[in-house]
């Protein structure tokens, strides 16, 4: 078994305020085996995008040293990484659904670029960039696995603002300006969900969320905490050092499957649900992403029809490499997983679905 090191007395964090960034600051403050080699006690610089995220990064680890500023901007990383020599960096910061297609490239890819710049720099030791599957596209047939070197297949806007971050990471180790290493997760659950994530679990409950096709195209998703555990092993392995690695659950899910998880999950958690099932053709996937694509092309970014471009299609991932070389061990399965996401939700207020109490809304 390979000895890990010990953590940098100074981690630094972007996108600390998002799902991924908030979930980390909480297995810091809590860890728990599923975690990994996430424990540490030194100082912990986080990056929040607006004040207005301020108080919940501070919700989660109080001692938490928050910098507030666009990704992007080279003055605010340069005070942020100030004196951060021998540090590891965890770059998590991105946009998914932006406002406008221009957004990937400015956050995504210029903030990856000057996070880069900023990290050789101030002499960090690592940086760890939080990628996509999204990079990488989709399966070409359903039997089909993305493995650790896979070629780029970028879909649509967001997956060649990743591809092109990914690259910008892998360059800076292979010509020594920092040491790097990428992980890749996939869609992923868990705690400090944003509203898209609750979104769904309402649809589910309602019998509203499509279903396309036989539903049997997979899906790789990854637990916030196993995501956790990968992205910690990468901080700090030494085989990690300019290789990317996907991160997920340790098999795909049929899309079927997921949503029918969701609804039991729901249902034994005190919810009401329908026991209806919306299924659609896969057609109607294929033309929400030629939608999609004509939209894009005119810098409109339209969430939903984006998301149900997707949803007839297997973006399912291999991560055993990452289990042979990092020693990635997943703890949390989708059950687990979303049972434990549905109780978030009820301990933060987060309406969901009506109660079988007759109550609507989740009391803190």
């Amino acid at each position: 078994m390979t000895t890990l090191p010990d953590p940098a007395d100074v981690t630094v964090l972007t996108g600390g305020g998002g799902w991924f960034g908030r979930a980390f600051l909480d297995a810091v403050a809590r860890p728990r085996p599923e975690h990994g080699p996430v424990a540490r006690d030194g100082e912990v610089r986080v990056l929040a995008a607006t004040p207005a995220e301020v108080p919940d990064i501070l919700a989660v680890l109080p001692r938490a040293v928050v910098h507030v500023g666009d990704v992007a901007d080279r003055d605010v990383l340069a005070r942020l990484l100030r004196g951060a020599t021998g540090a590891s960096v965890i770059h998590a910061a991105g946009v998914i659904h932006p406002a406008r297609v221009a957004d990937f490239e400015r956050v995504n890819v210029g903030g990856t670029r000057a996070l880069v710049d900023a990290a050789a720099a101030a002499g960090v030791r690592r940086v760890v960039h939080v990628s996509s599957n999204s990079a990488f596209g989709v399966n070409p047939t359903p039997s089909d696995r993305f493995r650790q070197h896979e070629p780029y297949r970028p879909y649509l806007g967001y997956g060649h603002s990743k591809m092109r971050a990914e690259q910008l990471v892998l360059e800076a180790s292979a010509t020594g300006l920092v040491e790097t290493a990428v992980v890749r997760p996939p869609w992923f659950y868990g705690p400090f969900q944003p509203a898209r994530q609750s979104t769904f679990f309402t649809m589910v409950a309602a019998g509203r969320f499509p279903v396309l096709g036989d539903g049997r195209q997979a899906r790789s998703m990854a637990y916030v905490d196993n995501l956790v555990q990968g992205v910690a092993l990468a901080e700090r392995h030494p085989d990690a050092v300019g290789q990317a690695f996907w991160v997920a659950d340790r098999e795909p899910y049929a899309m079927a499957d997921v949503v029918a998880t969701v609804a039991r999950v729901l249902d034994e958690e005190g919810y009401r649900t329908s026991g209806r099932r919306l299924r659609a053709p896969a057609v109607v996937g294929r033309v929400a992403e030629r939608v999609d694509r004509v939209l894009q092309g005119r810098d409109v970014y339209h969430q939903q029809i984006h998301v149900l471009g997707e949803m007839d299609k297997t973006i399912a991932c291999d991560v055993s490499a990452t289990v042979e070389t990092l020693g990635y061990d997943p703890q949390v399965d989708l059950a687990e997983g979303m049972r434990r996401s549905v109780r978030w939700c009820a301990a933060n207020g987060v309406p969901i679905a009506p109660r079988k109490d007759g109550t609507r809304k989740d009391s803190r």
